[in-house]
């Protein structure tokens, strides 16, 4: 699958990766040196290349600017103690991205060249990816509508794109999160399933007026009726309730967390009552005057876990148990990372060698 696709590839001269410590860089702000792009024209994908990292010409009347069809992936590389790069189950982002494609009116991007093109661009630069204990590649593949033209119509023409860049923790610590019962992220029928970059845009104002209130992030309810929780951020969310993991429902409206399958998984390999469930602000509140609510957290690729140390509900700050009286979500959290960096047994298969 990977051995077989034909990719030019342009080097870079000198790499800029002595310029940083890539084990100490703010997240997102610093590139690797290369990216591969393949270009869709003509009814048909093109051959795909990798270049070296740089700004490229966009025309102003370019449809993605216009008409949002823009989608993106997160995912992970990692380096474990003797040096060897491995990404983190890559084919459940392929298949998320082309998921998010069929939605937004987008072409399927092919799997030789998601795939074949991300391993070639990870080889090389793997110098890029940080050998800390929680450091790691973060790796942005993400489709955009290229036709220059006003219109609203499906564009002809569009771009795939890889760009990668060392990370470190996206939270450095634990964080308070406000319900948001004004302000919605997703609809019924709408886009919240997929990662149409939208969904992320309309996060942002909501956000900013948690921050302004001293909480760093909002945990999103439905849209009918704003009782029941969905997601926290742009993470998944899950709370433990006495012996039980709870974790709402797939629906249309919340994205189908690759984390999130993770966490489920171990929880259920480890014996945890797990429920997938509609879950209201009522019952967290409930559970907490009755003690039972033992843990919240969100999870996915940026955060991992980001565990959650109070809930603001209706003017009340409803403070959750000190990290080291939680059992799940730490334990999860060095799991996660024990098996990224190779130090424990992979048992299901998740992790592929670059």
């Amino acid at each position: 699958m990977t051995g077989t696709i034909d990719i030019s590839i342009d080097k870079i001269a000198k790499s800029r990766v002595e310029e940083y410590d890539v084990n100490n860089v703010p997240f997102g702000k610093c590139f690797s040196d290369h990216m591969l792009v393949a270009e869709y024209k003509d009814g048909k994908w093109q051959t795909p290349y990798i270049t070296p990292y740089r700004d490229i010409p966009m025309s102003y009347a370019m449809s993605a600017l216009h008409y949002g069809q823009a989608i993106f992936e997160g995912m992970k590389a990692y380096k474990n103690e003797n040096g060897q790069v491995s990404l983190f189950r890559p084919l459940e982002n392929f298949k998320r991205l082309n998921k998010s494609a069929l939605r937004m009116a987008m072409p399927e991007v092919p799997e030789e060249i998601f795939m074949g093109g991300l391993m070639e661009l990870i080889r090389l630069d793997s110098a890029w990816v940080p050998s800390s204990e929680t450091g790691s590649l973060y790796i942005r593949p993400f489709l955009i509508a290229t036709d220059e033209a006003i219109g609203v119509r499906p564009s002809d023409t569009y771009k795939f794109v890889i760009i990668t860049c060392p990370a470190g923790k996206y939270y450095s610590e634990p964080i308070k999160v406000l319900v948001e019962q004004t302000y919605i992220r997703a609809v019924k029928g709408g886009v919240g399933f997929v990662k149409a970059a939208g969904n992320y845009g309309r996060s942002l104002y909501p956000t900013r007026l948690a921050q302004a209130k001293g909480y760093q992030q909002v945990i999103w309810t439905d849209s009918e009726t704003h009782q029941y929780v969905e997601e926290s951020g742009t993470m998944n969310l899950m709370f433990v309730i006495g012996d039980t993991v709870i974790t709402p429902a797939l629906s249309d409206t919340i994205l189908s967390g690759i984390t999130r399958d993770s966490v489920l998984s171990l929880a259920r390999d480890w014996g945890y009552k797990v429920e997938e469930r509609k879950i209201s602000i009522k019952e967290i509140v409930e559970a907490h005057k009755n003690g039972t609510l033992k843990e919240a957290f969100g999870c996915g690729t940026a955060a991992t876990i980001a565990h959650i140390t109070a809930i603001g509900y209706e003017g009340i700050d409803y403070q959750l148990p000190a990290l080291e009286d939680r059992k799940f979500s730490p334990k999860v959290d060095e799991h996660l990372r024990n098996i990224r960096k190779g130090k424990t047994e992979d048992k299901f298969k998740w992790m592929m060698a670059v």
